[in-house]
């Protein structure tokens, strides 16, 4: 699923999934660079994030898989 991954106006970072037209902060991130990870938004969703250099500039959209939650198929 293709979401954008932006830093927002007081520095969190958040993403966007256009297909469902829904922006969400970053709540969790697996990893402190980001990228090869997992995020959490606030509303719960998880996105297994590509890996990519860490000085990688915002915005960007990447391919990211959105993993199951707990009692999803």
């Amino acid at each position: 699923m293709k979401v954008m991954i932006r830093r927002g106006a007081a520095g969190g970072l958040s993403v966007y999934v256009a297909k469902k037209d829904l922006e969400e902060p970053v709540v969790r991130a697996e990893k402190p660079g980001l990228w090869g990870g997992t995020v959490t938004l606030a509303n719960g969703w998880r996105f297994q994030l590509p890996d990519m250099p860490g000085d990688t500039p915002l915005p960007i959209t990447v391919e990211a898989r959105r993993l199951s939650e707990e009692g999803e198929p």
